[in-house]
């Protein structure tokens, strides 16, 4: 394990949230504060979580016995505005975990211009071992247990990994009753469309990996139009990102879930495999193409590659071995600091995830906006702000990676804490 990393100041990563994930967002931000010689007050600032809460959860099972599973809710900044971040329930959830992802989710918002601050929740659990209804017993007492703390002009939670819009119609049902009985669907988005979601929302994340990738191919003049890709992690990110990618031309040699992955060098047929989901809930045992492990796909010569899974897959044991020559990355920092730089030195280019999976927070913003207003857009105007706002995001980024020589990832910090420093500075919080 890499000693606690120290700053300008001398301070170093409190034990508490020194995990992988949050680790790799400091030396991320530690190395963009020099390009820009951000303020220190403000760096330091940077550093630390404003607050995290840790709740139990107790939920009546199935078999009336009652289990006690552990919650988080971490709030990083406010400084851009309410705190917005998504709900992970997943058997590896932990605070460092948490910590690190409403890092991510600061920096996000920040570099992509929205008027939001950055949070993540989560709980330690397995969901496919719960039932419906202790799933939304869970739910249900989550809410309750991190209700005072959020709320449409505080903290509005998202899905995430293990969660989806069952989890936050329920969300947002207990929290409504609780604060009164009536309807408050800006207190969630990622919501079904029936009860205030937006329409563009289920497929956001996926489709601006692809906007995305279309801008990292046209700089390195390449096309997405006949690329080979390889989709690690086929759930609602990877899945979508695999059909419109599929839809603009790109042949799919690889995708790959939980049970495995599988490969075809010709191309997958995307929605015969979007099919064979829908009956068979995992990609094992897909007829028309080889098996192969997530860690193999990882590998696949390509022109693409699309981590849409879970962070850190991408490290100093196998950047050498990657064969792709542009990374886009669809999940949570899926390619570490140490990786980014192994991979840059070989040339491969990088599109970060605050950039590149932005699309899920853009369009939750849209959908917080659009329950707020009480007025609701098409999907197709939802998709073409979405563009609109993520493809102006990559343009800023990549002007300051050409102008400073730097990686897209150092880069996009840099434009993201030079907005949150601005921000703290004109508002009086560090005055210099």
């Amino acid at each position: 394990m890499e000693a606690p990393h120290g700053s300008k100041n001398g301070s170093q990563i409190e034990p508490l949230y020194d995990g992988p994930l949050f680790r790799n967002a400091i030396q991320t931000l530690d190395e963009a504060a020099k390009l820009i010689n951000c303020d220190p007050n403000v760096l330091e600032r940077l550093k630390r979580p404003r607050r995290c809460i840790t709740v139990s959860v107790p939920v009546r099972m199935d078999d009336y016995s009652v289990k006690v599973f552990t919650g988080y809710r971490v709030q990083y900044s406010p400084t851009l505005g309410p705190y917005k971040g998504g709900i992970r329930y997943h058997q590896n959830v932990d605070l460092q975990e948490v910590v690190g992802l409403a890092a991510l989710m600061t920096f996000k918002n920040s570099v992509l211009g929205l008027p939001l601050g950055g949070a993540k929740g989560g709980i330690t659990v397995d969901p496919t071992k719960l039932s419906r209804t202790e799933k939304q017993n869970l739910t249900r007492r989550y809410a309750s247990e991190i209700g005072p703390f959020v709320g449409p002009t505080k903290d509005i939670p998202a899905p995430d990994v293990g969660t989806d819009p069952q989890t936050m119609a329920w969300f947002m049902d207990t929290y409504s009753q609780e604060q009164g009985g009536f309807a408050q669907p800006g207190v969630v988005t990622g919501k079904p469309v029936e009860i205030g979601g937006s329409l563009g929302r289920n497929h956001a994340t996926g489709l601006g990996v692809v906007y995305v990738a279309e801008k990292a191919f046209e700089v390195n003049k390449m096309s997405l139009k006949g690329a080979t890709i390889a989709i690690q992690g086929f759930g609602n990110v990877g899945s979508f990102a695999a059909k419109f990618a599929h839809e603009r031309g790109a042949r799919i040699v690889a995708v790959s879930d939980v049970s495995g992955g599988i490969f075809n060098g010709d191309g997958l047929d995307i929605p015969e495999v979007l099919e064979y989901i829908k009956a068979h809930k995992f990609l094992k045992g897909y007829p028309k193409a080889t098996p192969i492990s997530n860690e193999d796909l990882l590998e696949v010569k390509c022109d693409a590659l699309f981590p849409c899974a879970l962070e850190n897959q991408i490290d100093t044991h196998n950047a050498e071995k990657i064969q792709a020559k542009i990374i886009v990355e669809g999940a949570n920092g899926p390619v570490t600091n140490a990786a980014t730089k192994i991979l840059t030195k070989r040339g491969v280019y990088i599109a970060p995830d605050v950039i590149a999976n932005g699309g899920g927070v853009i369009v939750s913003y849209f959908e917080w906006v659009q329950d707020t207003m009480a007025l609701f857009w098409d999907e197709d105007e939802v998709n073409g702000r979405l563009k609109t706002i993520i493809t102006k995001a990559f343009d800023k980024g990549h002007s300051f990676a050409t102008e400073k020589n730097v990686d897209m990832r150092s880069a996009a910090m840099a434009v993201s804490v030079q907005r949150l420093e601005k921000a703290m500075l004109l508002r009086g919080l560090y005055p210099r």
